[in-house]
């Protein structure tokens, strides 16, 4: 499995029998190794051959969308099984077509019964509660109507109400029943009054128990009312405004008997109704429990089909010989494995016509494959979220395997944290198949989910740094024995009577050997510990940053020779090395020097790196024992500390000035020089551009050379060469060779301006950005720094206060709420937020410091024809 390079790929010719071609795209899909190209590309989505066979794919999928709707309302789960079922034959859309219409028409049958039935059992049921209301008002009214408005008249107590008390007994007044929605009782009431200008009297209750729409089956919060008024002028405005509020109307006997009689009736009706309801729904749920063990399998078959049809859409049809055109990238790898998919593809339509395989040769550039595991996909996605490799170029997602989670573990170093981390991970990596079949919708899960080899390693790796550092939650494990005494320390001697105490190696360091593996315990409660980190961990940054940009500019070499740009090696390879080899690997030098060299006795006198450095760029380094433009003499940490360092810098530093104008001029100027030569070759002056076609489809005379070089040099191998579809490309018969090459691409016109304006920009950046990069990788101090100090502090302000209390039987539930705080505190802050960040800062110091020594990034993703995609798929919702 290639990882280092991207896997090698041939564009390829398939000539399928239409009989056949079906089939043989049904078992490339299954393989999943084929990209196909459109063959059609000015050709209508509508004017394409399978445009009706899509449609009827998107009819049954409406179908089929409607019955998983149907099932999710019914709270019916789509369970996967893992079913991967072949794509259906032709002749069998015939059969699902009739099913799904059958499926479908059931549904929709009992979907309206049921609808009419629950509308009825609605009005049914608001009748009932209009009968009930109704009758309690009565009975607790009275059944004359007069007496019910005086009583109402009396308890607003009104002298004029608008209804002429003194001819009451000759009018008589009547009254209308029924339910309205409960939000609409304000409006209802205020506009019932202003209407009929306060001459009716509204009475309403609610209704307790909610009522079920008969579409949408949500509960529905209504009110019953009752309205008095009297003549048929006011009868008619209330029935208008009822209409208008969308209120429901009932008839209401006036003489309880009826209303008696009434209500008994109502109540059969709805006995009755709910079994014919219940026994609608149990025929539902039937018909949708057998519709939910066969959806899954009915949709993975469905969307075969239609991306069968979507991909013959983009081949070209031959008439005169029956057939379909295709062309494709594949692995050259898999070359053996598609010719197998033909033949089963062969075998199953029953075709006697074999398909032919033609391999081209193309002057486009290839789509980037990388086969990946579960392992390497979460690393190669990393690379490719800021650029698909170009085609054959180095991968970085090798090298980020271990680079990634280190510089990462430098930023995180806590191994208490790493452990955390790493059982997560862990966890994650034991139940991922569980996981995996579960298809949780929430992101924020499935992004750990996806990186959990990432968490893994990061966790693994901030406990080796952990331990360096000696850091296990901000406190330091005493395993191999202290290699520092302390006056009278000895080993029954408690550290809080040396709190305040700093460590001089001169005084207090044994003559022996030091801590065997990370840091000493010692330094832990040192008040020069930060002094002494700081220092360690801001070189350990320069370090690696160093070391990893000069990696970088390594795997550039791996390019320049794999695409036999060996012009690049001279003027651009060499010339890096040697800029930051010269002054930045030259500081790296220094540091190690420093350490081997200088001890704790001649600490005074050890090189102040910075001044040294400075003085390096200014020609001003000072000899020992020199004295100052004041006199005085020129502190030992800033002369020169070993022979002839100042000579070793003037080189240094003339060599890194004098490979940037190599770096920018020499390349530019040797195109030019070979761009001329071979206009001066081809009889034309250098600069002339008069090679262009005049008229349509004309051969230039370069061209007309190309080709036939090429067809001499193929017939020599016994070959014969064919025109593509597209007369874009040339094509290797099958019988040929099986060895694939790319053709070198025909030289654009040279402009020397654009070659050497593109020169002068990399050279800038890379002068520039060698100093901002190093400057940038101090990011792996500053964060490293950061972690450790907040993770001290959340040790020392919360949970170390539950150790130093001193209270009876409180002190147990202080110590597990401070514990239980800390605990959180760490998690949400330390492993979440401080992880996040230094995720970022690591994603950051692999795009911009690392890649952009090698890394073009401008490649085309390959993105085969494959139905593995639609098994991951959970309903059809998905494809929206």
């Amino acid at each position: 499995m290639p990882i280092f390079r991207s896997e090698e790929m041939v564009l390829c010719q398939f000539f399928l029998q239409s009989e056949a071609s079906y089939a043989c795209v049904s078992e490339l899909g299954e393989l999943g190794l084929v990209q196909f190209k459109d063959l059609n590309p000015n050709v209508n989505a509508f004017q394409r051959k399978f445009v009706n066979e899509v449609r009827r794919c998107e009819e049954m999928e409406r179908k089929l969308r409607y019955t998983e709707k149907e099932i999710r309302k019914e709270k019916l789960k789509l369970h996967d099984q893992g079913e991967n079922p072949r794509a259906p034959a032709p002749k069998e859309m015939v059969d699902l077509e009739a099913k799904f219409e059958k499926i479908e028409s059931e549904l929709r049958e009992v979907n309206t019964n049921n609808e009419a039935l629950k509308k009825n059992f609605q009005e049914l049921s608001e009748l009932k509660e209009v009968m009930t209301k109704t009758q309690m008002f009565f009975m607790a009214h009275g059944e004359d109507l007069h007496s019910i408005v005086d009583d109402a008249h009396r308890a607003m107590g009104q002298e004029d109400t608008g209804i002429v008390t003194a001819t009451q007994g000759s009018v008589q007044l009547g009254f209308v029943a029924g339910v309205i929605p409960r939000e609409k009782v304000p409006g209802f009431e205020r506009l019932l009054w202003f209407a009929c200008r306060g001459n009716v009297f509204l009475r309403h209750e609610s209704i307790y128990q909610a009522l079920e729409d008969p579409v949408s089956g949500d509960p529905v919060y209504k009110d019953v009312f009752i309205i008095f008024f009297q003549g048929e002028q006011l009868k008619n405005k209330v029935k208008k405004i009822c209409e208008g509020f969308k209120a429901s109307l009932y008839p209401c006997p006036e003489t309880p008997q009826e209303r008696d009689e009434m209500l008994r009736g109502v109540n059969t009706r709805l006995e009755d109704l709910k079994t014919v309801l219940s026994q609608t729904a149990d025929h539902r749920h039937r018909v949708l429990v057998g519709a939910q063990k066969e959806i899954r399998t009915w949709i993975i078959k469905l969307e075969k089909i239609k991306a069968i049809y979507h991909t013959l859409n983009m081949f070209n049809f031959d008439v005169s010989q029956n057939s379909l055109i295709a062309e494709c990238w594949c692995p050259s790898s898999a070359l053996n494995e598609v010719r197998t998919a033909l033949k089963n593809g062969e075998l199953l339509s029953g075709s006697t016509v074999p398909s032919i395989v033609q391999m081209m040769q193309t002057k486009k550039k290839p789509p980037t494959f990388f086969q990946t595991n579960k392992f390497t996909k979460g690393f190669q996605a990393i690379v490719d979220a800021y650029g698909v490799a170009s085609y054959t170029e180095v991968n970085p997602a090798l090298y980020t395997i271990i680079t990634f989670p280190f510089l990462f573990a430098i930023m995180f170093g806590d191994a208490g944290h790493g452990i955390i981390m790493f059982a997560f991970g862990l966890f994650m990596i034991l139940n991922e198949k569980k996981f995996t079949r579960q298809r949780s919708d929430n992101e924020i899960w499935n992004t750990f989910l996806g990186g959990r080899y990432i968490i893994t390693l990061m966790g693994l790796f901030s406990i080796y740094t952990g331990m360096i550092y000696n850091d296990i939650f901000s406190k330091s494990a005493n395993i191999f024995g202290s290699a520092w005494r302390m006056g009278d320390y000895n080993e029954t001697t408690t550290l809080s009577e040396y709190e305040e105490y700093t460590l001089d190696p001169i005084y207090f360091f044994r003559n022996g050997t030091p801590y065997p593996f990370g840091i000493d315990p010692m330094w832990q409660p040192a008040k020069n510990k930060i002094a002494f980190l700081n220092s360690l961990k801001m070189k350990l940054a320069v370090i690696v940053g160093i070391s990893q940009m000069l990696f970088g500019i390594c795997l550039s070499l791996f390019n320049h020779l794999h695409f036999r740009k060996y012009l690049s090696i001279f003027v651009e390879f060499i010339p890096e090395v040697i800029f930051l080899g010269c002054l930045f690997m030259y500081l790296v030098g220094l540091i190690f020097y420093k350490w081997v060299t200088f001890d704790a006795s001649e600490s005074q006198c050890a090189p102040a790196l910075l001044i040294q450095y400075i003085n390096m760029f200014m020609f001003s380094s000072k000899l020992p024992n020199s004295t100052a433009s004041s006199g005085a003499l020129v502190p030992c940490s800033q002369v020169t500390f070993y022979p002839n360092q100042q000579t070793l810098q003037y080189v240094f530093v003339i060599c890194a000035v004098l490979s940037a104008p190599v770096l920018l001029l020499v390349k530019p100027l040797v195109l030019r020089s070979r761009h001329n030569r071979k206009m001066l070759l081809s009889g034309r002056a250098p600069g002339v551009k008069s090679t262009e076609a005049l008229i349509p489809n004309e051969v230039t005379a370069e061209e007309e050379w190309a080709y036939s070089h090429r067809l001499q040099r193929m017939q020599a191998d016994g070959n014969t060469v064919s025109r593509s579809v597209n007369s874009e490309d040339e094509e290797v018969p099958h019988n040929g060779p099986t060895s694939i090459f790319l053709v070198e691409e025909e030289e654009d016109d040279f402009e020397f301006g654009e070659v050497f304006i593109h020169q002068a920009i990399h050279t800038i950046e890379f002068c520039l950005g060698c100093i901002s990069h190093t400057a940038s990788y101090l990011r792996l101090w500053a964060l490293s720094l950061a972690h450790a100090q907040l993770s001290e502090v959340l040790w020392q302000m919360v949970f170390s206060l539950s150790l130093k209390m001193d209270i009876a039987y409180i002190g147990g539930i202080a110590v597990f709420a401070l514990w239980f705080a800390w605990a959180n505190l760490t998690i949400a802050v330390l492993l979440l937020m401080e992880g996040l960040s230094a995720f970022l800062h690591t994603l950051r110091l692999h795009w911009v410091e690392f890649q952009s020594k090698f890394y073009e990034g401008d490649g085309v993703n390959f993105a085969p024809f494959t139905f593995k995609e639609l098994l991951k798929m959970d309903s059809l919702e998905d494809l929206k």
